[in-house]
């Protein structure tokens, strides 16, 4: 297959799953059998759980055979623990909402004068809220608004 074009790569990726030290896996099990795929994370992860687990294996020599370090391997005990499966589905990072630029801030932005460039409309959030925020992060803004009301 073309390694361009590679489906599940390109599935795994979108959801942030993507494995990208996939070649520091050396269990057995992800070398010999077609059903384990080192580049799926949460797999990968979840074998070297189980292998601890299930198998007796020493922390230190299932954090190496998955290409983890023993911290990584603890922090994600830790969260199967606490939340399962999904847990070791890796969040999104970032913000998870505008911080800055609250309903306020969007509503005084949307009632500006059309005539203003977004570097002035960020001169005028600074003053009126007295927050920075760049201009690009306004145009974006404004264009996520015009989107979901348009």
């Amino acid at each position: 297959m073309d390694a361009s074009k590679d489906p599940k790569r390109d599935a795994l990726r979108e959801s942030g799953t993507y494995h990208a030290a996939a070649d520091k896996v050396s269990d057995e099990l992800f070398l010999s059998h077609e059903f384990f795929d080192a580049r799926d994370l949460v797999q990968v992860k979840y074998e070297m759980l189980r292998r601890v687990r299930v198998d007796g294996l020493s922390v230190t020599e299932a954090a190496r055979r998955f290409g983890f370090s023993r911290t990584a391997f603890y922090q994600a005990l830790s969260i199967f623990e606490q939340h399962g499966l999904p847990g070791l589905i890796p969040k999104r990072p970032g913000p998870k909402e505008a911080h800055k630029l609250s309903d306020a801030v969007m509503e005084f932005l949307e009632a500006s004068p059309a005539s203003w460039k977004p570097s002035e409309m960020a001169e005028q959030v600074a003053r009126e809220f007295g927050i920075s925020v760049h201009p690009r992060s306004i145009e974006r803004a404004l264009a996520r608004r015009r989107k979901k009301t348009g």
